[in-house]
């Protein structure tokens, strides 16, 4: 005979509770016993609650969980609620936790038990078989989630949320202190204004919660007629709640009394021992967690308000451009950290109007290394030194050199005892890590002229920018970099030059955007060109909370990165974009990098930026051929010549189709000759694959060097061909 057949004939049902999928499997006599058709059925989470009288409910899940925790059996007896409400029977639930991993099922029986009778058990009636594991389990329950509250109105909704075994209060206030008055911080089970009158009462009145708070001991009145005999100047204010019993329990921290919870029931409590131990306990770890949040939001509105100090107002009033920018830091404690982001006017006069004009300015950002009071001290100095050396006129280059140098000075000057120690302040053999020793920074600087899109980039180890051109196209830009900042005196910071067309947007961020959430730089780069791909209009400040809110967004826990851990950080975003004086349809795509002889690697990187370029390009094989053609002839460049590779790559509508030129020009005066190679050469196929796959191409002398090109024609342009 079966097992469930054996069960069904002593009228005992069987059940198997999923935790991960949230499903709840019954078989015929325990869809019975809820008042289900006689049939086995696999119903949601949701379904199943709907079955039980609510206080059972959450009694039960304390048990489970104080279960789970200690691998024990779960035992309690629930309440069946028909449609209208009212009980049907009570039954009695016995199960075993299965734990596997961080999930774990519940299998176990349901067996209908004698009493309470249907219909006598009020809900004021402690019906768990169990009083004291039915307590130590919402005990367990209410300790972790007012643990990790991290917020008043955090802890406040928790507070209202606890179902206390057997004796829920219908009514909920938590009292404060504002000198010698009385203050409501908080309460449910109200309507909003009934708090008025308990709002700035003097601690002399008459009040229960005065009371409290002036001797630091609990006051229990079980009935209205104990109310009004202890209090009553202040009953009249309690009555029209129509409330049966009270508790006013001192909420205490480190022996002093900080204000007093009361928790009002509408039916008569006796308040017994194990109740009053109840209600204590729960007034300690309330009084605990409202500290805690205290100080957490102290520290959070210090933190936010240094920042706030330290970073720009990207406010209107520079011609031709929008800025917008973010900061977020990130993590618990004192939210100090070292990302920053600044936009300073330069002077006149080079590579701009000297009055007048559109003229110049320089956008920076940066990270500091480190997430602590250090971090932020030391990013205010370097921030004020890259404004003075960038206000003085030094191009790109020098403004980093001398930023390096400076921290590298900031750095040797620092030797780990100046109160920067670890977090201990123990300046032992982990302060170093913890928050001595020199720091670095990364950090990118831009010089932008306003009147011709022209931007000048030197880059610090810091991640690279981005272009999201007119038509939705997104490029990584890559840029030549020196070490970050504070590592090395005399580290050069060679310079990119790119420009920024009308309508285009740039932009830079530090790697917190990138790498929050699980992602590494790769894949935190690949949801941020996503985002910005995705983003229509040009209201730069709705794609700032775009990029941050997938970050830190409702959703940004479910869909997090291929790493295991996450990684969390502050986040600086500056986004800049330059206004279109006409219409800007048929503006061309245009890419630009320099290839230098000691970084052959960054071959990769053309083809990668030509493959970007062609992201939409119709023709599979005019886009390998393309990339093939850039790779040879950057690749003959650094071979055959001394100098760098300087590649140019733009695609433009032509009359009925999509035009790809890309140039690849050096300084040397020698021309490249076609050669005919041997069946197994490995070099002298450039000019070859050229004649046999580009559409056209030449090269070209050009003073002091020589450029080769090449163009490709779209046999089928996309509709709306740039656009």
């Amino acid at each position: 005979m079966r097992t469930e057949d054996v069960l069904a004939a002593i009228a005992t049902g069987l059940w198997r509770w999923d935790n991960a999928s949230g499903i709840v499997s019954l078989d015929a006599e325990a869809a019975r016993l809820l008042g289900l058709p006689a049939e086995p059925v696999r119903l949601s989470e949701a379904a199943v609650r709907s079955r039980f009288h609510p206080v059972d409910w959450n009694e039960i899940d304390g048990v489970v969980n104080l279960a789970v925790a200690e691998g024990t059996l779960a035992e309690a007896r629930l309440r069946i609620m028909d449609e209208r409400g009212r009980v049907v029977r009570t039954v009695r639930s016995r199960s075993k936790p299965l734990i596997d991993g961080g999930d774990y099922q519940l299998v176990g029986t349901l067996q209908e038990v004698a009493e309470p009778q249907p219909g006598t058990a009020g809900p004021h009636t402690p019906i768990t078989g169990d009083w004291r594991r039915s307590r130590e389990a919402f005990l367990l329950d209410a300790g972790r989630a007012l643990a990790e509250a991290r917020s008043t109105a955090e802890v406040l909704r928790v507070a209202a949320s606890l179902s206390m075994p057997g004796f829920s209060p219908d009514g909920l206030a938590v009292f404060g202190m504002s000198g010698e008055r009385l203050t409501v911080i908080g309460h449910h089970g109200q309507r909003d204004g009934d708090e008025g009158p308990f709002t700035s009462m003097s601690l002399a009145t008459d009040y229960p919660a005065a009371e409290v708070v002036r001797t630091g001991r609990a006051i229990y009145l079980p009935s209205p007629e104990e109310y009004r005999r202890r209090f009553p100047m202040t009953w009249p204010l309690a009555e029209p709640f129509e409330r049966q019993s009270w508790a006013f329990v001192p909420l205490v921290v480190a022996g002093r009394t900080m204000g007093a919870w009361m928790a009002a029931f509408k039916h008569q409590v006796a308040f017994t021992p194990d109740e009053r131990s109840v209600l204590t306990t729960v007034a300690r770890m309330l009084a605990q967690a409202l500290a805690r949040a205290g100080v957490a939001e102290s520290e959070r509105e210090l933190s936010l308000g240094l920042q706030r100090t330290m970073m720009p107002v990207l406010g209107p009033g520079i011609p031709g451009i929008r800025v917008a920018a973010r900061y977020v830091p990130t993590g618990g404690g004192l939210q100090v950290g070292g990302d920053w982001y600044d936009m300073i006017r330069l002077p006149g006069g080079r590579g701009g109007s000297a009055g007048g004009g559109a003229g110049r300015i320089a956008l920076v950002i940066g990270d500091v290394q480190g997430h602590d009071v250090r971090a932020a001290a030391l990013m205010g100095q370097l921030r004020i030194a890259l404004r003075a050396y960038a206000s003085e006129g030094h191009r790109p280059d020098a403004v980093l050199s001398r930023a390096s140098r400076f921290l590298y000075g900031v750095n040797d000057g620092h030797d780990g005892h100046d109160g920067y120690d670890g977090a201990d302040g123990s300046g032992g053999a982990g302060a170093e890590a913890a928050g001595g020793g020199p720091r670095f920074a990364t950090c990118l600087y831009l010089e932008v002229d306003l009147e011709t899109g022209t931007v000048d980039i030197a880059r610090a180890g810091h991640p690279d920018p981005a272009v999201r051109m007119v038509d939705g196209t997104v490029l990584l830009r890559p840029t030549a970099g020196g070490l970050p900042l504070g590592i090395d005196p005399d580290t050069d910071y060679p310079t990119t030059r790119l420009t920024l067309d009308p309508g285009e947007t740039l932009m830079i961020c530090t790697d917190g955007l990138l790498e929050t959430g699980g992602h590494d730089l790769d894949s935190g780069w690949e949801r941020a060109k996503r985002l910005l791909e995705q983003h229509r209009g040009d209201d730069l400040e709705e794609l700032a909370d775009t990029l941050v809110d997938a970050v830190h967004g409702p959703g940004s826990h479910h869909t997090t990165g291929p790493l295991a851990d996450r990684r969390e950080d502050d986040i600086a975003v500056l986004l800049l974009s330059r206004r279109p004086a006409t219409a800007v349809r048929e503006t061309p795509r245009r890419t630009l990098m320099t290839i230098a002889q000691a970084e052959p690697e960054r071959i990769a990187e053309a083809r990668e930026q030509v493959r970007q370029l062609l992201h939409d390009w119709t023709d599979g094989d005019q886009l390998d051929a393309a990339v093939l053609m850039v790779s040879e002839m950057v690749t003959n460049v650094l071979v055959h010549t001394d100098g760098d590779a300087l590649l140019i790559a733009e695609v433009a509508c032509g009359e009925k189709a999509r035009r790809l030129r890309v140039e690849v020009s050096d300084a040397s005066d020698e021309l490249p000759h076609k050669r005919h190679p041997g069946e197994m050469a490995s070099s002298g196929r450039g000019l070859v694959l050229m004649e046999m796959l580009a559409d056209a191409w030449g090269v070209e002398p050009r003073g002091e060097g020589k450029t080769i090109w090449f163009e490709l024609t779209e046999p089928t342009g996309p509709e709306g061909c740039c656009g």
